[in-house]
């Protein structure tokens, strides 16, 4: 069994790969960072093949996964991990490359890599798509905007996928986690601010890296006749407030 999983250089994905492999999987883990993918190497042996490259890259992106040598071209297993939220401004204050960065990974990227092994999923009758969405795809929240919006479409893409393979036994999950602390996510959110991203977690306990990626290893594990469509998680100090009221 052979799985692809992006953006595991850290956080979420570097947890995915690790229960994987260790669940008896072999998994490409791709990402921008080569060192980093070299000591994930160094600690999974070889079940565990480095792809470095940019998924924002159209070219090196096309180039990587066509040029996977032949034993590990088979892939039964996409994690879609690959994102980032950048900045909290209002949306009439937001930074637009910003807004532009967040599309180009949390959506053309991760279009682009399905787009090229989804075609080898059906022609082999066999294979699965975990995307990582998010619940800001589902609830909406001051500053999160474009971030937000990206993983909307992470949700509705994951369901049309579901729609447009029907009849095909290829599985689509959309995982949506909620508050998730023990990753780079605030830190890149707020650009290396350690303080500010530190606040975000503090006094909660947050759902961590090693739940996500025991979520996706449910998820691929089910009987080959289960689709899990989507499953949301939040930390129990997580929860909904009142809708915004403003008053005169």
């Amino acid at each position: 069994m052979i799985a692809m999983v992006t953006g595991a250089s850290s956080g979420f994905g570097e947890a995915i790969s690790r229960a994987l492999v260790q669940a008896g999987w072999k998994v490409i883990g791709t990402g921008r960072r080569v060192e980093r993918l070299a000591g994930l190497q160094q600690e999974l042996g070889q079940a565990f093949l480095p792809l470095a490259f940019d998924i924002q890259d159209k070219e090196a992106t096309q180039a990587a996964i066509t040029g996977l040598p032949m034993e590990w071209a088979a892939i039964d297993l996409l994690v879609n991990n690959a994102g980032l939220a950048l900045g909290l401004a209002p949306a009439h204050q937001a930074d637009m490359d910003e807004w532009e960065q967040m599309i180009a990974t949390n959506v053309t990227g991760l279009a682009r890599i399905s787009r090229l092994v989804l075609p080898g999923m059906v022609a082999r009758q066999k294979g699965h798509i975990v995307n990582i969405g998010s619940i800001a795809g589902n609830y909406p929240y001051p500053g999160g905007n474009v971030y937000g919006a990206t993983k909307a479409f992470v949700k509705q893409f994951s369901l049309n996928l579901r729609a447009d393979l029907a009849g095909t036994p290829v599985r689509v999950t959309n995982v949506e986690p909620g508050l998730c602390g023990g990753t780079e996510f605030s830190n890149v959110r707020f650009h290396g601010d350690d303080a500010k991203a530190a606040a975000v977690y503090q006094g909660v306990e947050s759902i961590q890296p090693e739940d996500i990626a025991n979520t996706v290893l449910w998820v691929c594990q089910q009987p080959a006749h289960v689709n899990i469509n989507s499953i949301e998680l939040m930390p129990v100090a997580q929860s909904f407030g009142p809708l915004t009221i403003s008053r005169r």
